[in-house]
This record gives structure tokens, sequence and C-alpha cells, in this order.
């Protein structure tokens, strides 16, 4: 029997051994704790997004600095084998709306509305709550949630992935990203140099104001959503919405969701969600980034200023590079965050005194 015959029968046992383990745990007094995880949300007058996942609160707390192995190993331990809470209700409240929500059988809930009242620009907070705790005993379940309205002001929008692009970690290669992932915490796991201030300008572009948003796209799981949140906090680099992706095993696919296919949706749910925006892609050549990026362009035919990719590897992109011509696209192959900030400011996308940021932080994240 084909391997695809066997997965909803794989996924049905998988469910029941997580149900009883779920069932078994309470019972025994070793779940503890219920939290909502929101993830930062995003949309327009037209239609609010925001997602979450109901989890099992392990206490994990922020990084320090001088933690080694150990205690880095332990933290993103507990992010693996943490307990998801399937069938639960999760209320939503901003301002007159009132929405609820049930997270499916991985622990996940999404809300889509139009909203009531006008959003701000920039940062709208949401209330969320469990109207029904699965714990008993737990009192209250509450999450504060934000989700980000851009500014008419914005020039453009910005799609980036994070492994390679923001942050080395070897994505191309199993053991040496899983021992980063392990290894490392927010402090010790380094951007590239000049990342931050590049991304910034980028954020202020060509008037100076904070207005043009950023969206992170990774194929990363939604393990590592606090870990990165908080690890991009550490080192400065601009807030916004990030997609990352489940991973387990699902009703018709052994691993939820392709590279491919995840950054392809996400990027098509962004720029439907912002059809008067241009925007401006970031990417690596060590996943196929530039051909999603090509089909990107396609589909949203006008739509994309610029492609950044930062090159990992000996990769021949060549051409790729002359299909980005042909739509006319700048296709810009760079080796580090000033091969993006010379064209950018060329094309008046940032700031002229922008570039000299850039450089210093550059130089001061090498010395570093």
């Amino acid at each position: 029997m084909p391997f695809k015959k066997l997965l909803p029968l794989l996924y049905f046992f998988k469910r029941q051994v997580s149900n009883a383990k779920l069932w078994m745990s309470i019972r025994l007094g070793l779940v503890k704790k219920a939290k909502i995880q929101p993830y930062l949300g995003f949309g327009s007058e037209r239609e609010i997004y925001l997602a979450g996942r109901v989890l099992e609160d392990k206490g994990i707390a922020p990084a320090n600095e001088e933690d080694g192995f150990k205690e880095n190993f332990r933290s993103m331990r507990k992010r693996f084998l943490t307990v998801i809470f399937p069938g639960v209700d999760v209320r939503l409240v901003w301002g007159e709306e009132r929405l609820l929500a049930k997270t499916d059988e991985e622990g996940y809930f999404e809300f889509r509305f139009s909203p009531k009242k006008k959003p701000e620009s920039g940062w709208n907070s949401l209330s969320l709550s469990l109207p029904n705790p699965p714990i008993r005993n737990q009192g209250q379940v509450e999450a504060s949630a934000w989700t980000y309205v851009p500014s008419k002001k914005a020039d453009f929008g910005i799609i980036s992935d994070i492994d390679d692009t923001i942050v080395p970690t070897g994505a191309t290669r199993l053991w040496d990203m899983l021992k980063t992932t392990f290894a490392k915490n927010a402090h010790t796991r380094i951007p590239f140099a000049g990342v931050a201030a590049l991304y910034d300008a980028l954020r202020k572009g060509s008037d100076g104001e904070d207005s043009n948003p950023i969206f992170y796209v990774s194929s990363s799981p939604w393990n590592l959503y606090d870990f990165l949140q908080e690890m991009m906090a550490v080192h400065q680099i601009p807030r916004g919405p990030l997609m990352l992706r489940d991973l387990g095993l699902s009703r018709d696919q052994f691993i939820a969701g392709s590279h491919w296919d995840h950054k392809l949706k996400q990027a098509k749910h962004i720029l439907s969600t912002y059809p008067e925006l241009p925007f401006i892609l970031i990417g690596d050549s060590g996943q196929k980034d530039p051909e999603i990026y090509l089909e990107v362009c396609r589909d949203f035919p006008g739509r994309i200023q610029g492609v950044y990719i930062r090159a990992v590897g000996d990769r021949d992109l060549s051409g790729l590079q002359e299909d980005y011509e042909k739509l006319a696209v700048s296709f810009i192959l760079m080796k580090d965050s000033l091969d993006a900030s010379r064209h950018a400011a060329g094309m008046g996308w940032i700031l002229e005194e922008d570039q000299s940021t850039i450089l210093r932080q550059k130089l001061q994240d090498e010395a570093g």
C-alpha cells in the first residue's frame, strides 16, 4: 500500500495517542498550566488576521547571555516537547468586537474578521482569553495580542526570510542546523553584520518615518516562535509579523507543508492583504528563495520592486537573473548588507545617510 494511503491512519493514531497523553497528564497533575501564545497579527481596514496556539505553559524564561549548552538545550527541549490543547474555545475582545474561535487538532486558532471600527496605523492591542480553561483550578487564562496595520504613508512592504538571510543557521546542513538550534540562545545567535541597520533603513524608507511594514516568513517550526521573537528583540531587528510552519505529521503529508508551498502561500496572503502596496523580497540562495520569489513576481506582476538574495554557497543564479530582468524586477545577489544598501539607496528606497549607519553597524558587528 502506498505511504500516502497510510497517512490518514497514521495521523488518526497520532491524535489518539496525543489525546490520551493529554488526558493522562492532566489527571496525574503533570500539566499544571495552559497558556495562550498569540502570534503577531496584521491587517488593514478591510480585514484583521490573528493566529496563535493554546499549549502548556512550561515557564520558559528569557535567556541570559552567559547561559551555556545545558541551559540552552533544556529550554529548547521544552519548546519541542510541549503539550497542546485541541478543541478549546478562544475569545477575542477588541473594542466592540467579541469573537470566538476553537483550536484545531494541533492547538492552533485563527481569527479573520472585518473590523467594525477603523484600526489605528501601527500596532493595535487585542485581548484573548479562554472561557473554559482546560485545566481545573488554574483560574483565568488571558493574553495580550498585537496586530499591525500599515500607515497610508508606507512606500512599500518587506517580506524577509530568517534562516541564512538574517542569521546564520546552516539550514542546508542538517547537523549544523541542529547544533545551532539547540546549543545557542537569543544572545549567542548572532545575525549577519549590519542586518539590523539595513532592515531599520528599509522600514523608514525614503521619508525617514517608521511606516514600511516588515513581514518575516520562515520554514522554522512554530515551536521556535518565542525564541525568534526574543532573538530579534535582543539584536534590535525591527518587529514584524512572523509566519512559521507546523512540521508534524498531517492528514496528507509526513511533514506538514513543504518549504516552497509554505513560503509561497504566506507571500500571497500578505500581498493579497495589501493590493495597493509594492514589496521588496529578501532571502538567500540556500533554500530555493530565488525560485519561490520569481513565482511571486509572476503571480503579482508589477508588485515586486526588488529581490535581495544573500549568497550562500556557490550556486549559479545567472539564468534566474535573466528571468527577473524579463519581468523588470531588480535582482541583487548580495554578499553582505552593504550590497543591498547601496542598491536601495540608488533606487531611492532608503535615505542616503542611512548607508553610513549600516556601514558603521556592520563594522561594529564584525569587530564584536
